[in-house]
């Protein structure tokens, strides 16, 4: 059982149950009584308001302990009247929008396609007709209007073929323009909990516009006119119009196999493509750490076995393709021989003319073509086909973004209660049983040893880890049921792995918004005390800065990052060793800025190794294996680590065991 150390809270009420006898503060170990006492899993915590368990509940039920805010009222950010969902945001109604633009854009593809594939008989027909009746003729004012009329059908026929090849490159555009920001968006979301491979589905977007303005799209859509075609060469003579449907039912054959054979190595071949891609974003974000312990070698090994592995899966797909392409063009070459043998067999007979064979000859290739080129092309198909599949499934397994009721300005009024977490897909336990509270205003340090969960427990308390089970509360409100801009202007973060966005120091302390005065920014930087620090740089808040962060160091990187947390003037602010790459003047600036926030009554979590920022703090947390260990007011738990021989002069917190 963990340590329960109680402190009188100075606004609590006089008739708080249990609270009237208790001394201002004292450590007591959990009794017999206590231990027997049957418990839900973790830790029961005894703070400043009360026992967790007696505090309000957000829906306007009535208080049930001492909480400030309750009741469900309005001017404290309360719950209850504001606590409203108003109507969910799906990402992949984005894919059914974009879905029902390319189908409406197809419908009018298809009209000037098959206006295209009619006139396309305009060059069969001019041979026909100057073969059988020009020729025998001899008329010259035949042979000038046959001319002009075909020449009029073939600019219209370049026309309309135009056409339909700008309403597919605007269709993709406009793919691209519905798209591109929900599958960022639900690519942000899904990389919280995996690798972060859901962003190179932006990939796969490029790769369905490419599609859309292939030759190989054009085949596909041509191929329904195939009939068209089939009918007039059986309008010519019934043998010509059997031998077109056989060869056509046998390109089908052929590109039903070429599905089947090639199907799996393209398959593998993206997976490992995949694989190396995801690789080499690693390397980007590791470039500094391959460099500096000469892995280059051996970064560059792994990428190699992936895309190699890829390259030999896609060299025995593209061979299978071409064999297939190879085989589907000369049964067509060789259906067009035999249909000009079987023509001019058909001619001597006197059943046909020569111009017949020649116009039915043009017209077999026309309508042999589009499969044939589908055939060539099936690698686009396959690799489009699989891109939607990944953007669709993104976009559907997003959750749902509801819209929420905007709520009044946060005071920061945190509670905890009862977080579990276990990572999905395994079965450890990082957080049991976590539960806190603190008033606006309050500072918390939270220590612990590696692996305690320190970290884990601050992405919750910012929203960027939703718990197992539990819930973080700001201002009574779960932090779920917050309007999501809203909750993210009223809070700050400063993550343990601090990174900036390509980019000048001022965009980045404004979180990259257009819309902010300069004010707040210079507001921002004075609050984290970087002022001095970003007017020493040769083009002050203009200075830009790279997506290595250069040119500033560790420290001043973590610094800037500061003041974008500090930035909007927000009420909770959770910062995650702040002070890991600082020197003695940055810590000497960040113990300026923790001092200056608790005067602006911004609730403030610390997460540290290092006791110098205990002094800053009210309370403190101590985490053991994902469980609280002890948490009460600062001087509290100072003396209850120091009775167990705890020392804090190293300038670390050691092994920190709580029995």
């Amino acid at each position: 059982a963990p340590e329960v150390l109680e402190r009188k809270a100075p606004n609590a009420p006089k008739d708080a149950p249990g609270k009237q006898d208790q001394p201002s503060a004292r450590v007591e170990p959990p009794t017999q009584e206590m231990k027997n006492k049957p418990v839900l899993p973790g830790v029961t915590i005894e703070g400043d308001r009360g026992p967790l368990l007696a505090r309000e509940v957000p829906g306007g039920g009535g208080p049930t302990g001492t909480g400030k805010g309750g009741g469900g009222g309005g001017g404290n950010g309360g719950g209850g009247a504001f606590h409203k969902r108003l109507g969910p945001v799906d990402l992949s109604a984005s894919l059914t929008a974009g879905l029902r633009a390319v189908k409406k854009n197809l419908i009018a593809v298809m009209i000037f396609t098959i206006a295209t594939n009619v006139l396309v008989l305009a060059i069969p027909v001019y041979l026909f007709q100057i073969s059988d009746r020009v020729l025998t003729s001899r008329s010259v004012d035949t042979l000038v209007m046959l001319t002009v009329v075909i020449v009029g059908a073939v600019i219209l026929q370049s026309i309309f073929d135009a056409i339909r090849r700008f309403i597919l490159m605007r269709t993709a555009v406009e793919v691209a323009a519905q798209l591109g920001g929900p599958i960022l968006s639900a690519a942000a979301r899904a990389s919280l909990h995996s690798n972060g491979r859901e962003y190179q589905t932006l990939g796969d977007l490029q790769q369905l516009r490419t599609f859309l303005v292939s030759g190989t799209l054009l085949s596909l859509l041509d191929a329904p006119m195939a009939p068209l075609f089939m009918l007039a060469i059986f309008l010519i003579h019934p043998d010509l119009g059997f031998i077109v449907v056989a060869t056509a039912l046998l390109l089908l054959a052929i590109t039903l196999a070429n599905q089947r054979a090639t199907a799996k190595p393209f398959g593998e071949a993206n997976t490992s493509q995949t694989k190396a891609n995801l690789h080499v974003d690693s390397m980007s974000r590791n470039s500094q750490i391959i460099n500096a312990l000469a892995m280059i070698p051996e970064a560059v090994w792994i990428w190699g076995k992936d895309t190699g592995n890829s390259l030999k899966w896609q060299v025995i797909a593209q061979d299978r393709n071409i064999a297939f392409a190879s085989l589907s063009k000369g049964v067509r070459l060789l259906t067009q021989v035999i249909m000009l043998g079987w023509g001019a067999y058909l001619a001597i007979e006197g059943t046909v003319t020569g111009g017949m064979v020649i116009a039915a000859s043009i017209i077999a290739g026309r309508a042999l073509g589009p499969i044939e080129g589908a055939i060539e092309g099936w690698n686009q198909v396959v690799q489009s086909r699989a891109a939607f599949g990944r953007i669709s499934a993104l976009l559907k397994e997003s959750p749902l973004n509801f819209e929420r009721l905007k709520l009044p300005r946060p005071e920061g009024r945190l509670d905890v209660e009862r977080l579990l977490f276990v990572p999905q897909g395994t079965k450890r336990v990082v957080l049991n049983g976590i539960g806190f509270g603190l008033e606006a205003g309050d500072s918390l340090a939270i220590i612990g040893n590696s692996g305690a969960g320190k970290t884990t427990l601050g992405k919750m308390l910012v929203g960027s880890v939703l718990p197992t089970s539990g819930s973080v509360r700001l201002d009574l409100m779960d932090l779920r049921n917050w309007d999501q801009r809203q909750f993210g202007e009223s809070i700050g973060y400063l993550p343990q792995d601090v990174q900036l966005f390509p980019g000048s120091i001022k965009a980045n302390i404004a979180r990259m918004r257009e819309d902010v005065d300069d004010g707040a920014i210079y507001e921002a930087a004075k609050l984290a005390d970087v002022h001095e620090l970003i007017a020493s740089l040769p083009h002050g808040y203009e200075t830009f800065v790279a997506a290595d962060g250069a040119p500033l160091s560790g420290g001043q990187k973590q610094r800037i990052a500061l003041a974008r947390a500090f930035f909007g003037s927000p009420k909770l602010v959770v910062l995650d060793e702040p002070n890991s790459n600082l020197d003695t003047t940055g810590e000497l600036a960040l113990s300026r800025a923790l001092q200056q926030a608790k005067e602006q009554k911004i609730t403030m979590v610390t997460i540290t190794q290092r006791p110098a920022l205990l002094q800053t703090v009210d309370k403190i947390l101590v985490l053991v294996n994902g469980t609280v260990a002890l948490f009460g007011m600062r001087q509290d738990v100072l003396q209850a680590l120091a009775a167990r021989g705890m020392s804090l002069d190293g300038g670390h917190f050691g092994n920190i065991q709580v029995k």
